[in-house]
């Protein structure tokens, strides 16, 4: 069986929480047997490789333009596919679902993930949010198979469109990679446990200068804010936020992976998400994996991976933030045990190696 993968920007080392999820997911799948496709697309692409882990790589040159350039991208994944003979196209994020007809009339079957409502982040204009809402209905109703990453999304979609046989697969995280980095902390000008980190990309959603402005209203005692990220697509939002940043003695690390990505989180007192939008995050996973402290705003997805109490703060209210960031700085740096079961990427490989099966055997039966 041939699986082509599209709506992701790339893989390895690509920024984004699909594109980790696909990094994660799809070798993985490879060593269960399946022949896997990934298609990239050539502007995010810094390497020259046309394989990784098993996975097969294509790329495509596709305009790097945050309006259409992923609806672009999928019509020429999907050519690209149905010339290369798959079986089964899995359609990532609800914007390239938009294209979830063509590839059923092409004849092949589609795997579509809903990884969030993409409409409701901040960067969207109203056509924009109006594209992305028909690429869901267009998804949801069209696939073959849809996969939701959490139960937030799988009621959104029952109540909108009454698709009632979702498969709900968490995001997933890898086993923590505890380490320590002097060189790099020297670097950054930081000590183990004397820093907050935030980890995600520089957008209005993930509410990062909330973060910055109620750090600023703590008592910081030598604490320092790190925050590691950047954005695709350098706007007046990302500039601002960097220029706050700044004006503020904040740190920024710019995009990182590997030791200087795994020492941070290793060491850090606090990690926080403040953003208003998610799927399930798997930064906060990732952190949480890690055995970091915890501080998130308190939106649906959030909520689903059931923190205590005292991990939430009102989405958008800067003085109970910044109670909380306070709190935990006055509090002797430890370790937190979570239960990371639900996002063991054995068993997400598992549950979607199944749904691929399931459509091989509809295959099967048709031929």
């Amino acid at each position: 069986m041939k699986i082509v993968v599209t709506g992701t920007r790339g893989i390895p080392n690509i920024m984004g929480g699909v594109e980790t999820h696909c990094e994660e997911l799809f070798p993985r799948i490879v060593k269960k047997g399946f022949d896997v496709t990934l298609i990239r697309r050539k502007s995010y692409v810094k390497d020259s490789i046309s394989e990784y882990k098993g996975v097969k790589l294509i790329d495509i040159e596709t305009p790097k333009k945050k309006s259409f350039e992923a609806i672009i991208h999928t019509f020429r994944a999907i050519w690209k596919a149905k010339s290369i003979g798959a079986d089964i196209v899995h359609i990532h994020a609800i914007g390239p679902a938009l294209l979830t007809p063509m590839a059923r009339l092409l004849g092949m079957k589609v795997v579509f993930t809903h990884h969030g409502p993409d409409y409701d982040r901040d960067k969207w204009g109203k056509a924009a949010k109006t594209i992305l809402k028909l690429g869901e209905r267009m998804g949801t109703k069209y696939a073959n198979e849809v996969i939701v990453i959490s139960e937030v999304i799988n009621d959104l979609l029952v109540r909108k469109y009454n698709r009632k046989d979702c498969h709900l697969i968490y995001n997933g995280v890898p086993e923590p990679e505890i380490c320590d980095y002097p060189e790099y902390f020297k670097e950054l000008g930081i000590e183990k446990g004397k820093y907050i980190l935030g980890m995600c990309r520089f957008v209005p959603e993930k509410n990062l200068h909330h973060l910055i402005e109620a750090f600023t209203k703590t008592k910081q005692e030598g604490y320092k804010l790190v925050l590691a990220g950047d954005t695709d697509f350098e706007d007046e939002y990302s500039r601002s936020l960097k220029a706050m940043a700044k004006e503020n003695g904040v740190i920024l690390t710019g995009f990182i992976k590997g030791k200087k990505l795994h020492s941070l989180l290793s060491n850090t007192h606090c990690y926080v998400l403040p953003s208003s939008h998610e799927g399930l995050p798997i930064a906060l996973l990732e952190a949480m994996s890690y055995k970091a402290p915890v501080i998130v705003s308190n939106i649906p997805a959030n909520l689903e991976v059931g923190l205590k109490y005292e991990n939430y703060f009102e989405v958008g209210n800067i003085e109970e933030l910044t109670q909380r960031l306070q709190k935990n700085m006055d509090s002797p740096y430890q370790k937190v045990e979570y239960d990371m079961s639900l996002y063991n990427w054995d068993i997400i490989t598992e549950q979607t190696a199944n749904i691929y099966l399931n459509l091989q055997n509809s295959i099967s039966k048709k031929s």
